[in-house]
Formats: C-alpha cells, structure tokens, sequence
C-alpha cells in the first residue's frame, strides 16, 4: 500500500508531492491535465516583507510562504533542478494621476526616501521611469528591492522532475471515485482501486467534484484569469522590475523581452478557459494607462487560467472532519504561486508526523460546516 496519493498536478499538488518523496513517503500523483490549469497560465508575483510572525493568520501565511521559496529553490537545485523560474527582480508600485498619488502618499507616509538601489523605498518620478521606460505620468512610486517573480510551468516542471527522481509515480488520467476507511483510504482510477495511507486533494478549481463523496463542502470554484504576453522589441529588459498600480492589475517582466500583462478576475465565467474580447481590452487598456511606453508592443502570446476560489477567499488547507486521513489544500485565488509550495510542504508535513501546524487552523474546511 502506498503512503499517499495525491490527486492534482498544478503547483499546489506537485508541490505536496515533492515534500513527501522528500521525508520517503511512496507516493502517486494523479493528474488529468486539465485545459485552464491555473499553474499553466500563472506568472506570479512573491511579495516581499511579509511577517511570518504577523499576529493576523492570513499575513502569517503569507511571510512564511516568501520564506519557505528560499528552501525550495535550494532543495530543487540540490537536486539538479537549477532552472527554477524564480528571481529576485524588485517590484514597483506606482500612481499615474492625482487621485492616485492622493491615496499614494497617504500609504507611504513613514516609509524613506531614496533611489531604488538599497532597501524598500518611495523613488522619485523620474527614478521610477528609468527603473522601468515605458512610463511616463507618475505621482508616486514605491520600490521593493526584494520582490520575486516565478513562471509557473517552469517551476511545476522543475518540481515534478526532482520528484520522479525522488520515486514519485505518476499517472495522467481522471480519478472515478474516492472512499475513505478505517486506516487506509481508496480511489478509483480507470477502474483500478488504489490504496493507501493518505489522500490529498489538490484539484485546483475542480477540487468541489470530491464534495459528495466526502460529504463535506469544498466551496472552492473557478475563477479566470486572462493574461497577455507581450514583446516589447529590441529592448534589454533583464533589469525591469514587476509592475503593480493602485488597481489588482500587474505586469511581469522576463528577461527575454518579455513584459506580462494582467490580469482578469472573473468569477462568473465557470469551467471555460477561453479568452474574451471583454477580458483582453480590460488588460490591454490597464497596462497602457499606467506604462503608455507598451503602446508599441506586439502580442506573443496569450493565455487563460481557471484559479481555484473559495467561498470567503481565503485558502483552504488542512484534514476533512470525519475523514482525518483525506487532505484538501486549494482555494489559493490568485496568490496560488506564492502561497503553494509552501502549503504542500504543511501537507506533506502533517502527514508524515501525523500532526497539522497550528498556523494552519485559521483555513481548515470545517469553517464552511
């Protein structure tokens, strides 16, 4: 009998994965590879200066995350996974118009002057244009040395590689049903009935389907997310930082010329990861409102993910009630690249010691019963 199953591939479940084959866990992963995998379409933004000691549970969370990438990305390349898609690239958060740099100045009030070339700092106008070009109107501009950018099929792949060499099994096909029993729980896989020790669901969007046969709600749904990429020409962009207004809009920058827009947070479009023309002119026109110097660019690619909502928007991690050995860790929205790895590594560990961390009860599922 296996140790763990876990069903989901995206960042979440590979993750959870990785922790277990790690502490020597026999572990089988199952992924049905679905269209709209939210890590499939993420370019996600590591917030820096959380407080993993923060006296609210959520920002908790959140500091420790940003801590435990340091972990991984040295855990990863120990095992030869140096291709990550993580880096430290700093971050700007700028204002454009008065209203904006209104409302700027009043949450910036304490925090030092300076250049941008030290720690977290408000820069001058003209500081934030050559941080980043494509500016042009600011009236306030915050940069955070620290924060980190990570691609998400990118950081799977490095992830998923290092488990297979780690022992971890994976099948690509749909899991049918699920039972939990004394000792032991049971799912059904293209008709063959595996068993093992634990199960952890970490379907993403999808995770809901499981509800029924737990009889539990796991009020976690689909939201999408419509992200363009852009090509900003023969332009040296290896220096440019993220990008975040006073909206929940973003841009990302690679190193290959490469400035990512988005994104949209539609919670009414269901299970249907297809781009809008609805949702693509709200993206474009944000990034040209704050960085008209985008203008020019060409579209290389666009693409469209389902992220995983809970009812309250908050993650839901930790043992279904009635069923301590079935796990559910989903429910990231949009910070499921910043706070996924680092949930599965508080999965994994709860499995294999048998107790869940106490920073993890404020987002059990059994807050929705």
């Amino acid at each position: 009998m296996l140790d763990a199953i876990v069903i989901g591939g995206g960042i979440v479940g590979i993750a959870t994965a990785y922790q277990l084959v790690r502490q020597g866990a026999s572990t089988l992963l199952i992924d049905r590879r679905d269209p709209g995998r939210a890590t499939d379409a993420g370019a996600g933004i590591i917030s820096s200066g959380g407080d993993p000691n923060h006296h609210d549970p959520y920002y908790r969370f959140v500091g420790l995350a940003e801590h435990h990438y340091r972990d991984l990305v040295t855990d990863l390349e120990g095992d030869g996974c140096e291709d990550t898609g993580y880096s430290v690239c700093g971050s700007l958060w700028v204002a454009v118009d008065e209203r904006e740099g209104a409302e700027f100045k009043r949450s910036t009030v304490g925090i030092p002057e300076g250049n941008g070339r030290g720690g977290l700092a408000v820069v001058t106008p003209a500081r934030a244009r050559e941080i980043f070009p494509p500016l042009d109107t600011v009236t306030g501009a915050l940069y955070a040395p620290s924060t980190a950018r990570v691609d998400g099929r990118q950081l799977a792949s490095s992830i998923e590689k290092a488990a297979v060499s780690r022992g971890l099994k994976i099948r690509t096909e749909s899991v049918d049903s699920v039972q939990s029993r004394d000792g032991s729980v049971e799912v059904t896989a293209n008709g063959e009935l595996i068993s093992a020790g634990h199960l952890v669901i970490a379907g993403g969007a999808w995770s809901q389907s499981f509800s029924d046969a737990l009889n539990v709600q796991i009020p976690v749904g689909p939201q999408r997310g419509q992200i363009i990429h852009l090509d900003v020409g023969d332009v040296d962009t290896s220096e440019w930082p993220i990008i975040t207004g006073m909206t929940e809009h973003y841009m990302v920058c690679w190193p290959d010329q490469r400035v990512v827009v988005g994104a949209t947070r539609e919670a009414s479009a269901g299970f249907n990861p297809v781009t809008t023309v609805e949702g693509l002119m709200e993206v474009m026109y944000e990034a040209i409102r704050v960085a008209p110097g985008l203008r020019t660019a060409s579209i290389r690619e666009i693409r469209v993910g389902l992220r995983p909502l809970s009812q309250d928007g908050m993650p839901v991690v930790g043992s279904v009630p009635g069923h301590p050995r079935v796990h559910v860790v989903t429910g990231h929205g949009p910070v499921g690249l910043h706070l996924g790895p680092y949930s599965g590594k508080v999965a994994a560990d709860a499995i294999t010691t048998g107790t869940w961390s106490s920073e993890m009860t404020a987002f059990g599922v059994e807050r929705f019963m």
